[in-house]
């Protein structure tokens, strides 16, 4: 881990990757089996990167803040610092909290990151490292990773849906991950839920997002705080600024308010996994982002209402599971993808 510098030269950092290029590290290199790949997730706040092998293990991290004005920057800074320890870098995947067209390389839309992810970011990033970049959409990265070495493993099918302050999802069928006519397929998040719910960001009215995201859990649990005083009985009731996490750790002590918010909220997301199982017939369904920390006490619900609403030849070839990469999700699947696309 280390912490990134206030301020970036951009002219100074491409500069130095120039030189490390001339002092041995080579710009351009075929993939092996000795090679190595960079993953690297952007967020809201933050930058997450790591090298992963050919296989798919971790080797060095790295963590900085995200300095809104500096972006190209910080990513040539982090893929420099992480090739001074790693040799035969082959590639650089990134996964984006927005919509990504990979057949264009173009970023669409950057929910978290608005003006500052532009839509030539891959040609500054592959003309500043001398790097061959491959840019995906957050879910997308973090499915191909849960797909290749984590809970999707030894299946052909899957689909993965990612449950924190947003709802993503993404496909992968025999074996591919399928992005659709123009790299948008999977937005589970923007399923109808409920036809006289909440507006959504998208203009839509009771998406899953809307009852199932962490922020809109936290805003159910404390409209039902408000309005039924037996919920004062929850320690939540004491803390004005709680979170999804504060819940579910709740939850998991006891709280009778909070488990019944994490159950609800299981139900909401099984109706949802239902129409997926429905649709597609699926492999395996795999489950991911913050939310998901509850365990069993989320997971059970899902399953219970998913079996109630699918068509039940269907739900019962489907396994649904907890993903099992955690964090580093998004970052290896972006190096993943990252490294197939280089030996294609």
């Amino acid at each position: 881990m280390f912490d990134s510098p206030t301020t970036l030269d951009y002219a100074s950092v491409v500069s130095s990757v120039a030189n490390l290029s001339q002092e041995g590290f080579s710009t351009a290199m075929p993939p092996t089996s000795e090679s190595g790949f960079i993953g690297i997730e952007l967020s809201e706040s933050k930058l997450r990167a790591a090298t992963v092998n050919h296989e798919g293990v971790v080797g060095e991290r790295r963590e900085a803040e995200l300095h809104r004005d500096g972006l190209v920057g910080q990513v040539v800074q982090l893929v420099s610092d992480l090739r001074q320890n790693t040799n035969g870098i082959a590639a650089v995947g990134i996964a984006i909290p927005g919509l990504v067209n990979r057949q264009t390389d173009r970023v669409l839309a950057a929910r978290d990151l608005p003006g500052i992810v532009r839509d030539d970011l891959h040609a500054e990033l592959m003309e500043a490292t001398g790097l061959r970049f491959e840019l995906e959409n957050d879910a997308n990265a973090a499915a191909y990773g849960e797909f290749k070495i984590g809970a999707g493993r030894g299946c052909r099918d899957l689909f993965y849906i990612t449950i924190g302050q947003g709802i993503g999802g993404a496909i992968i069928l025999d074996g591919k991950l399928w992005t659709g006519a123009s790299g948008l397929a999977g937005e589970v998040g923007h399923i109808t839920i409920d036809t006289e719910g909440a507006e959504c960001e998208c203009g839509n009215t009771g998406c899953l997002e809307t009852v199932a995201s962490a922020p809109n859990i936290v805003r159910r649990a404390n409209e039902r705080l408000h309005r039924d005083g037996t919920s004062s009985l929850s320690r939540l009731a004491m803390n004005k600024d709680f979170t999804a996490d504060d819940l579910a750790r709740e939850a998991k002590e006891g709280d009778d308010f909070s488990l019944m918010m994490i159950e609800r909220t299981g139900k909401y997301i099984g109706t949802g996994v239902a129409s997926v199982i429905n649709l597609l017939n699926i492999e395996r369904i795999v489950l991911g982002g913050g939310v998901m920390q509850a365990g069993d006490l989320i997971l059970n619900p899902i399953i219970q209402e998913a079996k109630r609403r699918a068509f039940l030849p269907c739900f019962e070839a489907t396994q649904i599971v907890v993903a099992a990469l955690g964090e580093d999700a998004a970052t290896i699947g972006a190096a993943m993808l990252a490294r197939d696309a280089a030996i294609s």
